[in-house]
């Protein structure tokens, strides 16, 4: 099982979720709602380049355009591009081929259009979201419905929404994701991670001890 600790802010939060065993960070910037955990794209550049080898650093951002993503993606020099908000298949795949990284679609838990952009990304990340299509909610979806979308598709499915250290292990055993996002659940306050909570939870996704 895959983790990515999402929202990190600093090189202090950073370095702890990489200590923990995260296989995946995740920097937001360039999003439309107002959020302690927003980077700028300089700032976002400066964290990605300071992560150390073999772990995934992902851009997670919400484009008004192909453009737009393309852009932000050059500036901060992610691994992977996890993009949301209404951005269509068609779009998706246009920005696959324009940019030197991964990109993973957020769709949310209870839309139909999910098996839509299997084949358009390279990963879909399954979450509860807001009316502006973001997570980082804190609540969590019907699990068995995304099982059956795992069942469904080929693409690798990452589970987030509301997952805690003392609910992963439960999520994990139901849905079968190929990982699982944590950003508010290991919080102390938003945008600020609570060092022992990214190991509990890290530990409880992968079965070892923290």
């Amino acid at each position: 099982m895959r983790v990515k600790i999402c929202g990190v802010t600093d090189e202090r939060d950073r370095d702890a979720a990489v200590a923990a065993g995260a296989d995946a960070l995740g920097f937001i910037s360039g999003v439309p709602v107002e959020t302690p955990r927003e980077l700028t794209a300089g700032r976002a550049a400066a964290l990605v380049d300071g992560v150390a080898p073999f772990v995934t650093t992902v851009l997670v951002t919400a484009p008004d355009s192909v453009g737009e993503a393309v852009t932000r993606q050059e500036q901060v020099g992610a691994d992977v591009v996890q993009v949301h908000g209404e951005f269509p298949p068609a779009a998706v795949g246009g920005l696959r081929e324009q940019v030197q990284a991964g990109v993973v679609v957020a769709v949310d838990s209870t839309t139909d259009r999910a098996a839509a952009y299997a084949t358009a990304g390279d990963g879909l990340l399954v979450d509860s979201t807001t009316e502006e299509g973001m997570g980082g909610t804190g609540e969590t979806h019907d699990w068995q419905r995304t099982r059956d979308l795992v069942s469904a598709i080929d693409t690798p499915v990452v589970l987030a929404g509301g997952l805690t250290p003392e609910n992963v292990r439960a999520a994990v055993e139901t849905v079968d994701p190929f990982a699982v996002d944590v950003a508010s659940g290991v919080e102390r306050r938003p945008g600020e991670k609570k060092n022992d909570a990214v190991r509990q939870f890290v530990a409880e996704a992968t079965g070892g001890s923290p």
